[in-house]
């Protein structure tokens, strides 16, 4: 499987950030999340995450990508008619700030020390190579920047049917690796002040996502934050 995405970039000038209107994880997590993938790019208000000035968010298409404090580097699926969506929808709510690119997460088409934060929402657990991902995120960030993604981490050994099951890869939960390895990997790009936050009340959502298969003993939601040095 290979997991490519589609770069947003807004570049205009905009107005200081209003940290008020920053987006939280909890709230995030309350969200409804669409069953049917892969999701249509939507564009929203929504303030500007931590009052970075710069942002690349590996979005899946249902998150806000756009708000008033800052540019953004926006990831969404590489495909022509999403591309065309998307434009449509930025239209729609005025962001002439807003310029799409196809590009990957492995291989981010920006430059090096661009962005003050990445953020994500169960994006990451599609990649096949999750440690360049990091790797890239790193690269991309400016000395001091941060990640600050929700995903998808293994905490059981899944099963082999589960694992080997399309649907349940599709749907952000096959994939899914450990704390440990996540924790690995982004030691191994250089971020420090690593923290994994597993939110055990996301069972009955994952539950959701395939009814009746139990995935939920296997894979949970969780928050993963870390800073490069700078």
């Amino acid at each position: 499987m290979v997991s490519t995405a589609t770069s947003v970039a807004l570049t205009s000038t905009v107005e200081d950030t209003d940290a008020g209107d920053m987006v939280k994880f909890d709230e995030m997590m309350q969200w409804p999340k669409p069953v049917q993938k892969p999701h249509p790019p939507i564009i929203v208000g929504g303030g500007f995450p931590h009052g970075a000035r710069r942002a690349i968010n590996y979005g899946n298409g249902w998150m806000p990508i756009g708000g008033r404090g800052g540019d953004t580097l926006g990831m969404l699926p590489p495909f022509h008619e999403m591309l065309k969506k998307a434009r449509e929808n930025a239209a729609k709510v005025g962001a002439r700030n807003v310029e799409f690119r196809l590009g990957e997460l492995e291989h981010l088409p920006v430059a090096d020390n661009t962005a003050d934060v990445v953020i994500s929402n169960c994006v990451i657990v599609l990649v096949p190579d999750k440690s360049q991902v990091f790797r890239e995120a790193f690269r991309a960030l400016k000395p001091g920047g941060r990640i600050a993604i929700s995903d998808v981490l293994n905490t059981t050994p899944i099963p082999a049917d589960l694992k080997a099951d399309t649907a349940l890869l599709c749907g952000c939960m096959a994939g899914a690796a450990s704390v440990e390895q996540i924790s690995r990997w982004l030691r191994e790009a250089g971020f420090v002040e690593i923290q994994i936050t597993p939110k055990p009340e996301s069972g009955e959502m994952v539950a959701a996502w395939a009814p009746g298969r139990g995935i939920e003993d296997y894979v949970i939601s969780a928050n993963v934050e870390a800073r490069k040095p700078g």
